[in-house]
């Protein structure tokens, strides 16, 4: 039985959609204070209003997650309405489809700032309230994609997931002396909208390089921030986690053919 984390108060930026949205759900069902960070006010509500339905605690700022003034407003948000932050879940993230050789360098720059530049304004503006708790949870979305695998078209993408496991390592080094865990999930092939969207022929293909058959929920994602948003995990830091059904284990579509 895990410690509970009910009435403590959680960050999840790019929470109104995917992953994001999952991992508010799941910890706001637990009892967690949930703030929503994303950009769309319809989709932020809707969110919130889908976590109150069930008896969950949300509230909802919009930002732009790599401005530095826009993320302190964010954090001194929730300490108003909830009080300091407890957890932090660093999920928001873009991926465009480019090729390089048809890369706009305002596009890489784009994806840098959203995805891993974030991740660390985040982190910064968190630390004053982990200080005053004397304690603190930080769980970064990465993904295979940059650190193990590959996609045409998503260099960008994976430059800014394999810089945000480079940034926790030391990360978790510094804020060790306030008490504060910080590791990150790397997530395969997840369905969501953004996935969707890219039409059931690339949604067979993603499945069919998945060992397990399927691909994965936004809730399977959010259980393993859990975990590592738990009083349990509080001995492992700097550390990722591999949420994939599989799918970075075959040499060859053979080696799944043959399962």
């Amino acid at each position: 039985m895990f410690t509970s984390i009910a009435n403590r108060n959680v960050i999840v930026t790019g929470a109104t959609k995917g992953i994001g949205k999952g991992i508010a759900k799941v910890f706001a069902k637990q009892g967690a204070n949930v703030m929503i960070v994303g950009r769309s006010e319809s989709d932020a509500r809707t969110t919130v209003a889908e976590i109150q339905a069930v008896g969950g605690s949300a509230a909802f700022c919009l930002a732009d997650v790599s401005d530095w003034e826009a993320v302190r407003d964010v954090v001194s948000t929730t300490t108003h309405s909830f009080g300091d932050v407890d957890i932090l879940c660093c999920n928001a993230g873009i991926f465009p489809q480019t090729k390089l050789m048809d890369m706009d360098p305002a596009e890489w720059d784009h994806v840098m700032v959203t995805n891993l530049k974030s991740t660390f304004l985040f982190v910064k503006a968190c630390i004053p309230a982990f200080e005053r708790r004397k304690k603190g949870r930080i769980v970064v979305t990465s993904s295979i994609t940059g650190p193990l695998t590959g996609i045409p078209g998503l260099s960008h993408y994976g430059a800014s997931k394999a810089g945000q496991l480079g940034f926790l390592k030391t990360a978790a080094l510094e804020l060790c002396r306030y008490n504060v865990t910080i590791n990150a999930i790397m997530p395969g092939n997840i369905l969501t909208e953004g996935l969707k969207g890219l039409g059931q022929g690339y949604i067979d293909q993603m499945t069919a390089a998945v060992p397990m058959g399927r691909l994965g929920t936004p809730e399977d994602i959010a259980h393993a921030a859990l975990f590592l948003a738990s009083d349990e995990a509080s001995f492992i830091t700097g550390q990722t986690i591999i949420v994939d059904g599989g799918q970075v284990l075959p040499e060859s579509l053979d080696a799944i053919g043959s399962i």
